[in-house]
C-alpha cells in the first residue's frame, strides 16, 4: 500500500503564509482573552454568574488574579503542544484558544443586554 498522494494540500483563499496566519490568530488570542476577562467581570457585577464550575472557583477565590492563572494555563498547554504540530498546522494552536473565548464574549455581551 502506497500513501504517494493520500495527503492533499488545501491552500488558504487568501495569499497568506501559515506563519503570518498564526501571527494573526495569537493576535485574536490576546484580543478575545481581554474581551472575555473584561465582558465576565462586567457580568458579574451585574449580578450575573460565571457558568464554567472552574473559572467560577478561580474568581470566587483569587478574583481577577485567577482568572488570569486559569487564561494563562491555557496559553501555557497551547505553547508547550504547539511544537509537536506539523509547521503548516500550528495555526489551530490559537485558534483553538481564541474561538471559545470570542464565543464566550458574544455570549457574555448577549447575556448582559438583557439585564441592562
Amino acid at each position: 500500500m502506497s500513501s504517494d498522494g493520500a495527503y492533499r494540500h488545501h491552500s488558504l483563499p487568501i495569499d497568506v503564509t501559515p506563519v503570518q496566519l498564526e501571527r494573526a490568530l495569537w493576535v485574536l488570542v490576546a484580543i478575545s482573552l481581554v474581551g472575555d476577562v473584561v465582558t465576565t467581570f462586567i457580568g458579574l457585577h451585574l449580578g450575573l454568574a460565571e457558568s464554567n464550575p472552574i473559572a467560577r472557583g478561580a474568581i470566587e477565590g483569587y478574583g481577577l488574579a485567577g482568572m488570569l492563572v486559569l487564561k494563562a494555563f491555557a496559553i501555557g498547554v497551547g505553547l508547550v503542544c504547539r511544537p509537536l504540530l506539523p509547521r503548516a498546522y500550528r495555526p489551530i494552536v490559537p485558534a483553538g484558544l481564541a474561538l471559545p473565548w470570542l464565543l464566550a464574549v458574544f455570549i457574555n455581551m448577549y447575556m448582559i443586554s438583557l439585564v441592562i
